[in-house]
């Protein structure tokens, strides 16, 4: 078969068929759950989210901080985020693929959270790559692994971001979030680690020239 996978997808995978998302479903309702609680108990963040120079007194912070978020704004766009990407890479690759992505996607985010904030307080790099003392919280960079991912498996899908009246590439609709997180207070470094894992993954997951059923 010589088609493109995304071209492959726009021509031969209108044919749907059912997905169990309960994995998907079990992440969202944990995120929900532990936003919940520190709506109750704030300092449980100080305890959960990631302080690179903490990273070592803290290590569980390393897989914890993925789950935990700073507001409601920020939950939700992420969760929602989570849902329509997450749901999309599971039809296209099946659950433990998008369990180990949206893991090892953050993990990745949050080492380049850590290294970059290292290297700013050793005067390696410039204060504006990151501030060692500050904590991040967010599943952003796993969700960024996965579009990450679909964007190089599938890079033609057409998708709608809110504030776009039209349908736009899936490839351009990442590099277009990703641009927004320099916007200030956001961890732009472990969206560039997880997108830069998702890359990774999606080439590997394009040269096994599955066909993918949606």
């Amino acid at each position: 078969m010589n088609q493109k996978l995304d071209l492959i997808y726009n021509c031969a995978m209108r044919t749907y068929r059912t997905v169990n998302l309960n994995v998907l479903w079990f992440l969202i309702a944990l995120n929900v759950v532990i936003f919940v609680i520190t709506l109750f108990r704030p300092e449980i963040i100080y305890y959960l989210g990631l302080t690179p120079v903490l990273l070592s007194q803290q290590p569980w912070t390393i897989i914890s901080s993925i789950f935990t978020h700073a507001s409601v704004w920020h939950i939700l766009f992420n969760m929602i985020g989570l849902y329509f990407l997450g749901s999309f890479f599971i039809r296209a690759a099946g659950d433990k693929s998008f369990l180990a992505v949206f893991f090892l996607g953050g993990l990745a985010g949050n080492a380049l959270y850590v290294l970059f904030g290292h290297l700013v307080l050793h005067n390696l790099l410039p204060p504006s790559f990151g501030n060692p003392f500050t904590i991040g919280v967010g599943a952003s960079g796993a969700i960024f692994a996965l579009g990450g991912a679909l964007a190089v498996m599938v890079p033609r899908v057409p998708v709608f971001i809110f504030f776009i009246p039209v349908p736009i590439p899936l490839w351009v609709a990442i590099i277009i979030f990703f641009l927004l997180s320099f916007l200030p207070r956001i961890a732009w470094q472990a969206h560039l680690g997880g997108l830069l894992l998702g890359l990774v993954a999606g080439l590997i997951f394009r040269k096994r020239r599955r066909v993918y059923y949606f």
